[in-house]
């Protein structure tokens, strides 16, 4: 199809897939806040064949032409496993990367719609590249400082191209920023209430917190699992990740571990709880600079292993709590023993992310902590 000059081109080659992967380069050259991914990493999250989300979810990638070269891509994806359990029939997209050009913008949409549309979908959601479970949401405030690990980045233009193309708010999510150096190791600056009721949970003598255990990884993956899709049923847009999905995903966090930031609640010997922190790796990946290309990888390598010793920073991406234990304060446990452990270990601030913007519980107990929103993201959706 045609528009204004663009042509979208539906991408069917390694080729193809490749050149998609590497366009964000070209939007984000003299942006010194993103963070570029591991090219070969990108290529395979967009390759069905090897990533664990495509096993129920179907995909196509387009790239805008004008002329010869590339000016836009966009992902249409269908997530089976969330339609079977919400029983609707949305669909997404994501990747979505550009030139600062409503038409090629507008094409690009029209592209993904239409081919949602085809396959009997009547809403499209996003971004989502491609799922919560990876990197969701777009930045609309807080572009002055680059983003998290696994966290997202994008030009301030997106949101005026995205609300042209008649796009509207489905949710916004927060990342909070905390700044470790307020704790000290009796938490002292901690709400009396909030360090209380730690206290009385740490009295329990049939609840036990404690680290993981790198020993016997593949098991505490499993058992992850379980308290990750039983702790956020409820939560907006959530969809229970499969057993191929978590142990993928445990490979890639393992590289990034900090085992002093992560805890599992057992009660009873029962799991019932997980808080899982991890160094801001995007700290290092900044000063190694990826760039699009086999030839640099080792490189490359070599520069993120020098920069990730000198990682301030880390990120709460998990934290939760079986339903029937909410009572407890198993929560306000993870969070002082958290704080401890960054305070003791020289990460100087903290980001909470992301926190759906109608988890009032959560967004309250961030707030007593100290927090404060410091970026947005929203997720966006219309009708096909």
């Amino acid at each position: 199809m045609t528009l204004s000059g663009v042509r979208i081109v539906p991408v069917t080659t390694e080729k193809q897939r490749r050149a998609f992967a590497g366009f964000p380069w070209r939007i984000y050259k003299n942006d010194p806040h993103w963070v570029p991914p591991l090219f070969g990493d990108r290529v395979k999250l967009l390759d069905p064949a090897k990533h664990p989300f495509w096993e129920h979810a179907e995909l196509q990638l387009f790239l805008a032409m004008r002329g010869q070269e590339i000016v836009g891509t966009i992902s249409a994806h269908i997530n089976h496993r969330h339609n079977e359990v919400y029983k609707d029939k949305v669909g997404f997209f994501g990747f979505f990367e550009v030139i600062e050009d409503y038409p090629v913008a507008e094409a690009l949409f029209n592209a993904a719609a239409g081919w949602l549309r085809e396959r009997g979908m009547n809403h499209i959601r996003g971004p989502e590249s491609p799922s919560q479970n990876e990197e969701v949401g777009l930045l609309i405030d807080g572009f002055d400082l680059p983003p998290v690990v696994m966290m997202t980045y994008n030009p301030r233009y997106y949101q005026v191209l995205i609300e042209r193309a008649g796009f509207q708010k489905a949710q916004d999510l927060y990342a909070w920023d905390i700044l470790t150096n307020i704790f000290d190791y009796d938490v002292q600056h901690l709400p009396r209430k909030f360090v209380r009721v730690a206290e009385e949970a740490r009295k329990r003598p049939n609840l036990v917190i404690r680290k993981m255990d790198m020993k016997r990884f593949d098991q505490e993956v499993g058992i992850a699992k379980v308290i990750y899709n039983q702790a956020w049923e409820q939560n907006w847009g959530f969809v229970p990740m499969t057993d191929h999905e978590i142990e993928h995903l445990g490979a890639e966090l393992k590289m990034i571990l900090d085992t002093d930031l992560v805890y599992l609640a057992e009660l009873d010997g029962k799991p019932v709880g997980i808080s899982l922190g991890v160094p801001d790796v995007n700290q290092a990946l900044l000063k190694a600079k990826p760039q699009p290309n086999t030839w640099s990888f080792p490189l490359t390598v070599l520069k993120l292993l020098w920069h990730q010793r000198k990682v301030n920073a880390c990120r709460l991406m998990i934290m939760g709590v079986v339903p029937e234990y909410r009572t407890m304060g198993i929560d306000a446990l993870f969070y002082v023993e958290t704080a401890r452990a960054a305070f003791a270990k020289g990460y100087e601030r903290c980001e909470m992310s992301w926190i759906l913007e109608s988890n009032d519980m959560m967004n309250r107990i961030i707030e007593r902590l100290g927090g404060k929103v410091y970026k947005t993201y929203r997720i966006y959706e219309k009708p096909v």
